[in-house]
């Protein structure tokens, strides 16, 4: 019997936390792929998916080639661009965030620099008509390491290094508890897009937008400070100060506490941060939603809407705080949440969920996730608009490796002037029903 076997799987658009159906294992693949009926903004698709995953030790490679297709043709707005032909690698990948050697090419699943008050849980992959090739890069070598992350090698795009040190690792006090582990890290981070200084502007005669008012690249950099308070098999606890300067505008500065507590049964991460703002800084400036929050004009209201013009206050900012939460129960439910707003400006809340509910061998799958910027009161988190982006799949197997489900998206497609220039994404909904096989099997030689 042969081992390739198809299945409808994600079309992971959204790099999402939880991205397999199975967790795999070193030498172990999934081969998946499929086909399906998908509506994009109410027209039908027929949709062939080819998503196989490979894990050989350390190394991690995964495949997304969609086809989406009706008596017109194959949809050409998703392979427009170079990027869209070699996006069918998905990632090439070695070792894992955390360890000693790290590096990853291809979607960046919600890519974080540091503590995050930079470049947290940036996606490069907001709209599937647009998607991009990039890559992070870490080295640890317990005395002093680098992280970096780079969002779009076929056009300019962020830049972020951090680099850090352990002072005390090069001394006797390397092994005192609390002191030893200090580290001691500066950060920069650039946007190097001709987008995102844009203040204003307008289509000129040939249709092709202009900018009247560009204040350059959008520059930040920082500093920080790490403690481990309490460093054991079960419990962590560090403790962390981040100072950061947007170049041209304002500084802030964050005190925050990093919880680990895991049991094999049990883990749970968290995290809380106290922010201290200028009127004319946000902190973690680039997150999940900034390709579509950097720059978008609107030709029916002649206005521009860019994440640079938010620097420029209309009111006292101050304070503000994060509280993020992250629990897994035996590897089958996991969920994270996480929220963060300004004490004083009313249209800060920045909400995101996403969780994945599909154990190995049961019956059943549920998955999504959903983020939402600009929030102003609970009521507008169950309100689908330009602000809000979500993913959400619910099935049954009937049979082991036999999964029928339905899935929905409410996400983005470029629009762009009569030069090609993306000057905007509008919202995009899919929806589709789907039937799906998955096998898994060992790469050694003994199949499950």
């Amino acid at each position: 019997m042969k081992k390739i076997l198809l299945i409808i799987s994600f079309i992971i658009f959204h790099s999402q936390i939880f991205s397999q159906f199975f967790d795999l294992n070193q030498q172990e693949a999934l081969l998946l792929g499929g086909i399906g009926v998908t509506y994009i903004d109410q027209t039908a698709y027929m949709s062939l998916h080819f998503q196989p995953e490979f894990e050989f030790s350390n190394i991690g490679i995964g495949i997304d080639l969609t086809l989406n297709f009706n008596d017109q043709g194959i949809r050409t707005e998703e392979w427009e661009d170079v990027s869209d032909y070699l996006s069918i690698l998905r990632y090439f990948r070695y070792g894992r965030k955390y360890d000693p050697v790290y590096f990853r090419v291809g979607a960046l699943d919600y890519a974080t620099l540091g503590h995050g008050t930079i470049i947290y849980m940036y996606n490069n992959r907001a709209s599937y008509d647009a998607r991009q090739i990039g890559a992070e890069f870490d080295l640890d070598f317990n005395y002093f390491g680098i992280e970096t992350v780079y969002s779009n090698f076929l056009q300019a795009g962020i830049l972020g290094v951090r680099a850090y040190v352990r002072p005390l690792q090069f001394t006797t006090l390397a092994t005192v508890p609390i002191i030893g582990g200090f580290e001691i890290g500066a950060s920069y981070s650039e946007d190097f897009n001709n987008n995102s200084g844009i203040v204003s502007g307008g289509l000129d005669e040939n249709g092709d937008f202009q900018a009247t008012e560009n204040i350059g690249r959008t520059t930040i950099y920082g500093f920080d400070l790490e403690l481990p308070i309490i460093k054991g098999s079960t419990f962590e606890l560090d403790l962390f100060y981040d100072y950061v300067q947007i170049h041209n505008f304002g500084t802030g500065q964050t005190l925050g506490a990093l919880l680990n507590f895991s049991t094999g049964v049990l883990d749970i991460k968290a995290k809380f941060e106290r922010r201290f703002n200028d009127d004319d800084y946000l902190p973690s400036y680039f997150n999940p939603l900034y390709e579509i929050d950097r720059f978008s004009y609107d030709a029916e209201t002649d206005s521009v809407r860019s994440k640079v013009q938010l620097l420029y206050p209309d009111g006292e900012v101050g304070k503000g705080y994060y509280g993020g939460l992250l629990i897994d129960i035996f590897h089958l439910f996991k969920i994270l949440g996480s929220y963060e707003r300004l004490d004083l400006y009313p249209k800060s809340g920045r909400l995101h969920l996403s969780a994945d509910i599909s154990p190995k061998d049961g019956s059943f799958i549920a998955r999504g996730a959903y983020d939402k910027v600009g929030l102003h009161n609970v009521g507008e988190i169950f309100t689908l608009d330009d602000r809000s982006f979500l993913y959400a799949e619910v099935g049954y197997k009937p049979i082991p490796f036999l999964i029928v489900s339905i899935l929905y998206k409410w996400n983005f497609a470029p629009v762009r002037d009569n030069g090609g220039m993306i000057i905007g994404y509008e919202t995009q909904t899919r929806v589709e029903p789907r039937v799906s096989l998955a096998y898994p099997f060992s790469l050694s030689g003994s199949n499950p």
